[in-house]
């Protein structure tokens, strides 16, 4: 099953008409990054033919209100990678109402509550933060496979962080351009972490980035007592660049900020989340994202110096967590 360009414009109305003429009989709401290529490709493995929605968190609610009212004959919605947000309990009632079976496998960290008022209205929750949700969809539905278990532990390799398997970073990286995203994880559910083509797009997308992370270490400045907390600006890869921040100055907390103000957050003490929740972000703890709510002001001042009065927020919130 084809996936639809989601986020453009007219892509909703064609997704809803898509849903209703549907032949798979399930729907994978998924986020989309190497993590949500790699659980759709586990997806896969077990049912075959899926019909595949990524997402961004930002717009999670608004395709799950689309799925939720659609017609489910029986069919399995089956999300992962993706929080908990205020309004999936009322539509996941509205998706049960609809006759749709859901489930949900996710590895952000859920408040007790949150998990309570889920697990009211799915048939299934997995919430699991010491695994990808790739790893969670492998161990979930194909426990005894040991194609799914090679394919989630190369995955997780690289949304966890670990960083111990170099074919991981390649993939990562690859991930990067939407446009690969179809392709790698094609290849995953047929049990392939590379091949030519994408060690080839790899190749071209690594000269591209070193200039971007260049700029950014450039501009790299560090704060804080307790910890050293790096900012620069962000100019493209927030991963690797993040990485490569950690590599050359020897900082606890890498934050790497758009011009538009979001960040992401990287961390060696288990804390990011901690942080980022206190610009209006979340993520796991150590590897998150948020927003400074940048004026005008600020938006010029960091354009010219790479520099705002926002970093010694954060970096006050990081040191007063430990």
């Amino acid at each position: 099953m084809r996936r639809l360009p989601f986020r453009q414009g007219k892509a909703l109305p064609e997704m809803v008409e898509a849903l209703r003429s549907r032949r798979a009989r399930v729907v994978h709401l998924t986020h989309n990054d190497l993590d949500a290529a790699g659980a759709d490709a586990i997806h896969r493995m077990k049912f075959g033919e899926v019909f595949t929605i990524f997402s961004s968190v930002g717009g999670f609610g608004t395709l799950l209100s689309a799925v939720a009212e659609s017609e489910g004959r029986g069919d399995l919605l089956s999300i992962s990678d993706l929080g908990y947000q205020h309004s999936a309990e009322r539509l996941l009632r509205k998706a049960r109402s609809q006759g749709w079976t859901v489930e949900w496998r996710d590895h952000h960290r859920w408040e007790a509550g949150e998990r309570e008022s889920i697990r009211e209205v799915v048939d299934l929750l997995h919430v699991d933060t010491e695994r990808c949700a790739c790893g969670i969809a492998a161990v979930d539905l194909l426990p005894d496979d040991p194609m799914a278990a090679e394919v989630a532990r190369v995955v997780c390799d690289y949304d966890l962080w670990k960083n111990e398997d170099p074919r991981s970073a390649i993939l990562g990286r690859v991930l990067s351009k939407n446009r690969n995203r179809d392709y790698v994880r094609d290849r995953l559910s047929e049990g392939v972490i590379l091949d030519d083509r994408i060690r080839e797009e790899y190749r071209k997308i690594d000269g591209e980035m070193r200039g971007m992370i260049e700029r950014s270490v450039a501009r790299t400045r560090i704060l804080g007592n307790r910890h050293r907390i790096a900012f620069a600006p962000l100019y493209g890869y927030p991963s690797e660049t993040a990485a490569e921040i950690r590599k050359r100055f020897g900082s606890d907390f890498e934050v790497v900020v758009s011009p538009s103000g979001k960040f992401s957050l990287r961390s060696v003490p288990p804390l990011s989340h901690l942080v980022a929740r206190q610009f209006g972000g979340g993520g796991h703890p150590h590897a998150s994202g948020g927003t400074f709510p940048f004026s005008l002001v600020d938006r010029i001042r960091f354009f010219l110096l790479g520099e705002t009065p926002h970093f010694h927020r954060l970096a006050e919130v990081a040191e007063s967590l430990g």
